[in-house]
């Protein structure tokens, strides 16, 4: 698949099985095949939780990696204004 086409087919995915990939962390270290894989085990509306489950199933790691509204709150640093 071309890498538009890919991208298109994932984010399609990610909205029926209800991931939001703009606040999912794990995104940024898997493979598109491999997302895929994961995704269309899964029935729509699975959730997020289902799709971290999946992945493991597949065998990928997943360490840590968790959707941003299940990361633990972080103090914000101050910025540095000099610039």
């Amino acid at each position: 698949m071309a890498d538009e086409q890919t991208f298109e087919v994932l984010l399609s995915e990610f909205r029926r099985v209800g991931v939001d990939p703009d606040t999912f962390s794990a995104m940024l270290a898997l493979r598109p095949e491999d997302a895929l894989r994961a995704l269309r085990a899964l029935p729509d509306g699975a959730g997020p939780s289902a799709f971290l489950a999946q992945l493991r199933k597949i065998g990928m790691a997943v360490s840590g990696a968790q959707p941003a509204d299940k990361r633990p709150n972080r103090i914000p640093r101050p910025r540095d204004k000099s610039a």
